[in-house]
């Protein structure tokens, strides 16, 4: 492969230089083996997204690269990271998967080819029109569903399903794009235990309680992305990270059918048993997902799949993750089981949010002060709230601080329940 060339690129207008300041890629790129760049498609923090023609298929493709040189910490790891996505993505042939074509190394730049897709991503779409009627909703969800099917069953985990990574093509086609942190069984990459992968609004509880991923944490995801795409909001909401992952644990949102009635009752159960707490009661399958999905806008089907998820979410317990899906003994394990089938609350009028009893506060909250840095990202078309911009100043609160505060907590309950025991 010939090394990369300095020179001007054209595309859009004509020739233009690249700005060696603006991209993450230094020297300026204009060929990357048999790829000949044409355009700058975006940028992020380790590198650039080009549009370019394969001159030996004669075919547009989408280049996606890193620069090794890059000032970050760990680029060895990066780099792997790099590679292991061609690797995940690289095996799916599906129609709802993007198509990887190539990876390679020239001089200092990884690059990876893919498909280049005509079209927006979803979070695009939604800026522009906001929440989506029932049928597009269900029929994009169900062709994500269908190409989480297709990676779980090769063992793939994606770890990242969001808007901003589902592009939509002209012909109303849904592909999954971005595996950047997916997980193979069979990876090498080594993580760290408890940290937490993917973007802070779609993550699962089981993630924020800091155990690993599996792919019912992407079916948790996809049931974000689709409660957003019905309701024209999320489904946990808050200003902050800290705030918001104690939603992901505890909150019990609204119905969609309740925000918008227009919707079908039977999504709110479809979506209820996709974001239920304990991954065991969730879907199983990305693939039953998909069929639900389709089944709930057909005439004659939506009564038995809607009975048999109340059949699936209808148990006697209390509404808490078992031991099982904590990990060790939590909460209260002696209460009470309430009675009636648990469904969250997406079954019902908007609720007031309710405490899970297997709520660990401060493990919880020591693990998200170590993440306090991290911007929650905001829905599409939605402009950060005023709360927001405040806390967005503050100095992010420090573990000397929580542990202040915890101690008051503590000597407040001590001094309580002794008071209490005297005037008895």
């Amino acid at each position: 492969m010939s090394q990369a060339v300095q020179r001007p690129i054209s595309g859009g207008g004509g020739a233009r230089p690249f700005d060696a300041s603006a991209s993450a890629l230094a020297p300026v790129v204009s060929q990357l083996g048999r790829y000949e760049v044409v355009a700058r498609l975006g940028e992020g923090a380790m590198g650039t997204v080009f549009k370019a023609r394969d001159r030996l298929l004669d075919r547009l493709v989408a280049i996606k690269t890193i620069n090794l040189t890059s000032p970050i910490e760990d680029m060895a790891e990066v780099e792997a990271r790099f590679y292991q996505e061609a690797r995940a993505a690289g095996g799916l042939n599906h129609p709802n998967i993007v198509v990887i074509h190539d990876v390679g190394k020239i001089g200092e730049i990884a690059f990876m080819a893919m498909e280049y897709l005509e079209g927006q991503e979803l979070r695009a779409l939604l800026s522009r029109r906001g929440a989506l009627p029932a049928a597009e909703a269900v029929s994009i969800a169900a062709q994500v569903a269908e190409g989480l099917s297709f990676a779980h069953a090769r063992g793939v985990i994606h770890r990242d399903i969001k808007p901003s990574n589902i592009m939509i093509g002209r012909d109303g086609r849904a592909k999954i794009t971005d595996f950047g942190i997916a997980r193979l069984c069979t990876s090498e990459i080594k993580t760290m235990t408890g940290a937490i992968f993917g973007s802070p609004r779609y993550i699962s509880p089981e993630q924020v309680a800091g155990r690993r991923a599996d792919h019912r944490s992407d079916i948790f995801a996809l049931g974000v992305v689709l409660y957003e795409r019905l309701a024209g909001e999320p489904p946990f909401q808050a200003n902050n990270l800290h705030g918001l992952m104690y939603q992901t644990m505890n909150a019990e949102p609204p119905a969609p059918s309740s925000l918008r009635p227009a919707i079908p009752p039977i999504l709110d159960f479809v979506v209820a048993k996709a974001l239920a707490k304990s991954a065991d009661t969730r879907y199983q399958h990305a693939r039953e997902f998909a069929e639900d999905l389709r089944a709930s806008v057909e005439e004659g089907r939506a009564s038995a799949v809607e009975q048999r998820i109340r059949a699936s979410l209808a148990r006697p317990a209390s509404p808490r993750l078992p031991e099982s899906e904590t990990g060790r003994a939590g909460g209260d394990s002696s209460a009470p089981a309430p009675a009636g089938p648990v469904i969250l609350n997406l079954v019902a009028s908007p609720p007031a949010y309710t405490l899970s009893r297997a709520f660990d506060s401060t493990d919880a909250t020591m693990r998200l002060v170590s993440l306090g840095s991290r911007p929650v990202e905001q829905p599409a078309g939605q402009a950060p709230s005023p709360g927001a911009q405040l806390l967005a100043e503050r100095p992010a609160f420090s573990p000397t601080r929580l542990t202040k505060w915890l101690w008051a907590v503590a000597a407040f309950g001590t001094v309580a329940t002794v008071g209490i025991l005297l005037l008895r």
